[in-house]
């Protein structure tokens, strides 16, 4: 495994992290609390030192879960959650300082813990971006020693870059995979100058990109690759990171020629966001071990040619970027 500066917090995190939606079983299913504590555990193997989480994964399990692993290991390992999403409806001016404080202090107790390493606010309206209140709470907080740090996950370009106008804003979580380009054109750089760490999260495109699927993939009722591709639940981004389905099996096609071998073409996804050197840590899920371990064999992989990446830009630009580009 090998390591990288997550931004303004300091921490060395695993370029390979955990991201936990589906930790304990696939999504939609009920959740298991050994299968998480074997992934978790896994991840810890394997010398991931970052895992990500958030309070509305399975209603605060997910978070508990990670918390339970972590302080049975002896390992240095950071816990990161999330904030904002139980707001409903999901307007801005549901955001208060109150409720914010409310679901940091519910996810101490979830995790019994008495500070939270990152805390990110959970892909708020972008109008939330404009009230600088909402980020003074956080740094109230920071006094108060409830939280080290704290992050944004974002859905658009545009809103990690107003996030950056605040200092206190350390991280930020963002899709960056080979279906989502654009934040490596305009918001890396703004990210490195402002030493914000940056975690890709979907690397995978909601599997997409695992390179497993066909037209006859089926997903259960209660996953979101099933009710949530126009976006009916939540944003339309989340899911195949906005591509649709079978245009996107159309570009796998066209990436399996350019990574044959051995390798799956996961492996390679992940090893391209990796290229990029603003990229601290990426944060694939996984809803068994083994998934855990295939993910981490990205970190060992050789660096891509420069053909290879060449190529994966080219099959972007003529399968994805007419319908997705300009939308997040």
């Amino acid at each position: 495994m090998q390591y990288r500066k997550l931004g303004k917090t300091g921490f060395e995190v695993s370029e390979v992290s955990l991201g936990t939606w589906q930790v304990g079983g696939r999504w939609g299913d009920a959740f298991d609390e050994q299968n998480a504590a074997q992934i978790i555990n896994k991840a810890i193997d394997e010398g991931v030192n970052f895992i990500d989480t958030a309070d509305v994964y399975s209603e605060g399990q997910s978070e508990a879960a990670v918390a339970k692993v972590v302080k049975s290991r002896s390992e240095q390992v950071y816990i990161a959650t999330k904030c904002g999403r139980q707001i409903s409806p999901h307007t801005s001016e549901g955001y208060t300082p109150e409720r914010l404080k409310g679901f940091v202090e519910q996810s101490l107790r979830n995790m019994q813990l008495e500070t939270l390493d990152l805390i990110q606010l959970h892909c708020p309206p972008t109008e939330v971006y404009n009230r600088p209140e909402i980020f003074e709470t956080f740094e109230k907080l920071k006094e108060q020693g409830k939280i080290r740090n704290l992050g944004v996950s974002v859905e658009l370009v545009d809103e990690a870059l107003l996030a950056m106008q605040y200092p206190n804003v350390t991280t930020v979580q963002i899709i960056y995979n080979m279906f989502r380009l654009k934040p490596g054109e305009e918001f890396f750089s703004k990210a490195k100058e402002n030493n914000v760490g940056i975690i890709s999260r979907v690397p995978l495109a909601s599997g997409l990109l695992t390179g497993k699927m066909s037209p006859e993939t089926k997903f259960g009722p209660e996953d979101h690759r099933t009710f949530n591709r126009q976006g009916e639940a939540f944003d339309k981004g989340e899911t195949f990171s906005g591509v649709d389905f079978h245009l996107g099996l159309e570009a796998v096609e066209e990436l399996r020629k350019v990574f044959p071998g051995q390798e799956p073409l996961a492996a390679w996804a992940l090893r391209w966001v990796l290229m990029s050197p603003e990229v601290s840590t990426v944060i694939p899920g996984a809803s068994r071990p083994d998934q855990v371990e295939a993910n981490i064999k990205a970190s060992n992989l050789p660096a891509l040619s420069q053909e290879q990446m060449q190529a994966v830009q080219q099959v972007y630009d003529q399968y994805i970027r007419p319908s997705v580009h300009e939308l997040w």
